[in-house]
């Protein structure tokens, strides 16, 4: 396989926008921060779900399975993106859904039963262990012939696709920060780095508070701001995130990206990040999951 291809069945990636904010908090501390606006990558297949599955879409293509399964909770991002792939792209897709099927499906899974994905629910016991698991082994034999794709496309093709955000950032950066759920944006970072630049991670869920162990790469992770937990929040970060967008027409959602954000400026206002810093921030997008609270 070629480093880097930029086509899949004559369409090509795009590349996203890098937009300066002005906010006071950034000018008084003497830093430049910049949003990689990985959100607008698409309108469906957003942000680093883009990233994540591009290397993927190829490798299904080249293996000749006829689509995707994958797996994802009622409010995935993931399963939303993959839909809307198979919908742009005319293949099948399968989303193996952690749960008992509720009376009414989330909206997300409403958008992506409407884009032609089949949702198949299984028990928590065994969404844990995914393919080790007779109740998910029976979805999988249903559909031998679709491309397994891991859930949040946390594989070494999802990793290949966001090692390649450095293709489009400027060298002279001192911080990459981006939002972490299953961490496989963040191993890709790793693995596409620059020495003199340090990652910064903002974890959405309890209890990660370590980087890939894949190089000598200055990564930190930030682990206080994750409000409870993936997908909780709390009436501050939706003040914040209202007070934020009011601000800089920069549109934040309350599970990754708001929640990396409010991190960002608490550790600005506690002089964290050295005067004359440029950051850039990476948007991972997940835009339909917005909360309607906002």
């Amino acid at each position: 396989m070629q480093n880097q291809l930029n086509t899949f069945r004559g369409y090509t990636f795009p590349v996203s926008p890098l937009q300066k904010l002005k906010l006071p908090i950034f000018t008084n501390a003497g830093i430049e921060l910049f949003v990689k606006r990985d959100d607008l990558l698409d309108p469906l297949i957003s942000g680093n779900k883009w990233r994540k599955l591009k290397y993927n879409l190829i490798e299904m293509d080249q293996l000749g399975k006829k689509g995707i399964a994958t797996f994802g909770g009622a409010f995935s991002n993931h399963l939303h993106a993959v839909a809307a792939a198979g919908q742009r792209f005319d293949f099948p897709t399968v989303g193996i859904v952690r749960g008992e099927m509720p009376i009414e499906l989330s909206p997300t899974l409403k958008q992506c039963k409407e884009m032609g994905m089949n949702l198949y629910f299984v028990s928590r016991a065994a969404y844990r262990l995914k393919e080790e698991s007779d109740e998910v082994q029976q979805v999988l034999t249903s559909c031998n012939d679709f491309f397994l794709v891991a859930e949040g496309g946390a594989n070494e093709w999802g990793e290949r696709g966001c090692s390649e955000i450095w293709r489009e950032i400027e060298p002279s950066i001192d911080y990459l920060c981006v939002a972490c759920g299953t961490g496989t944006t963040l191993k890709g970072l790793v693995k596409g780095s620059r020495s003199h630049v340090q990652l910064v991670g903002f974890p959405v869920l309890k209890g990660m508070d370590e980087c890939p162990p894949l190089t000598d790469q200055d990564c930190k992770l930030m682990a206080d701001y994750h409000f409870g937990g993936y997908a909780k929040h709390t009436t501050q970060l939706l003040n914040f995130i209202r007070d934020f967008e009011e601000k800089t027409r920069l549109p934040l959602e309350q599970v990754y990206t708001g929640k990396m954000m409010f991190g960002i400026c608490d550790l600005v206002s506690k002089d964290y990040f050295p005067k004359g810093s440029k950051i850039v921030v990476l948007h991972t997008g997940g835009l339909q999951g917005r909360s309607p609270l906002i």
